[in-house]
């Protein structure tokens, strides 16, 4: 079997609802590349606003829903309604999180329970019934966002819960690439270094782009855009001998 990706294709873009994160991006660079979008995103009524902003100016179908990712009976109606409304759902980027800027001697446990469930168990979540439907085809491609965070054990904005989940992120990518790449699967990671981005706890001041660039061998703190060029490389037909890989989108900031 080719495993080769359709050409009329899907791909949900989790996390794609805020005006200043990567997921918008992503959904915006794959459409523009060909792929029909599904956007979900907790808010409902922003997801749809997104979809059609993004739907306006691509020639593929852009559509939007609201589920929460940690939800399984909401995952579940969501994915099973994009699957009967648009054509063949063979991509899937993870790009939904949250930030925890808590030191660790300041963390309680309901934070840290927080911040694994939505950036580790809810990624597991939506990949799991996502990967139903890629089985299904025989070919598919998933991308999911760790962090240059849990590379160096933080150090950029937030702390150990989040870089416990995002390195936890790393061994089920390559995980799951082992268990379905003989359906034609791939599974990769894209690691960012500091991105001007909400998640960074609001628009990065010129003093703290200049403390992160301050290390990086390029000059200059990171984009969406950046990041979005990866994962639609990753996503694309010309990826799919390349899984279980860890491609870092970083200026140079971290090496390994």
């Amino acid at each position: 079997m080719s495993h080769e990706l359709p050409h009329n294709r899907t791909a949900i873009v989790t996390g794609a609802a805020s005006p200043r994160g990567i997921g918008r991006v992503v959904a915006d660079d794959l459409a523009r590349n060909g792929w029909n979008v599904a956007i979900i995103d907790l808010d409902a009524n922003q997801a749809e606003a997104t979809a059609r902003e993004l739907a306006a100016r691509s020639s593929t179908d852009v559509r939007g829903w609201g589920a929460d990712i940690t939800d399984p009976d909401a995952v579940d109606r969501v994915v099973a309604d994009i699957e009967k409304t648009m054509p063949p759902l063979v991509g899937l980027a993870n790009i939904a999180g949250i930030s925890s800027p808590t030191p660790y001697l300041d963390l309680t446990l309901p934070e840290w329970i927080r911040q694994i469930e939505v950036n580790l168990t809810g990624v597991h979540i939506v990949t799991q019934r996502v990967v139903r439907s890629m089985v299904s085809h025989e070919v598919g491609r998933i991308v999911s966002i760790s962090s240059i965070s849990a590379q160096r054990g933080g150090g950029t904005f937030s702390k150990t819960p989040y870089s416990a989940a995002k390195a936890g992120l790393v061994g089920f990518t390559r995980s799951i690439a082992r268990e379905l790449g003989e359906h034609g699967i791939t599974a990769n990671i894209v690691s960012p270094g500091p991105i001007d981005t909400d998640i960074m706890g609001g628009p990065l001041t010129e003093e703290r782009k200049a403390g992160f660039v301050g290390e990086q061998l390029i000059k200059r703190v990171g984009t969406p855009e950046d990041v979005a060029a990866a994962i639609t490389f990753l996503m694309s037909p010309r990826a799919g001998f390349i899984t279980a890989e860890n491609l870092n989108v970083n200026g140079g900031h971290y090496m390994g």
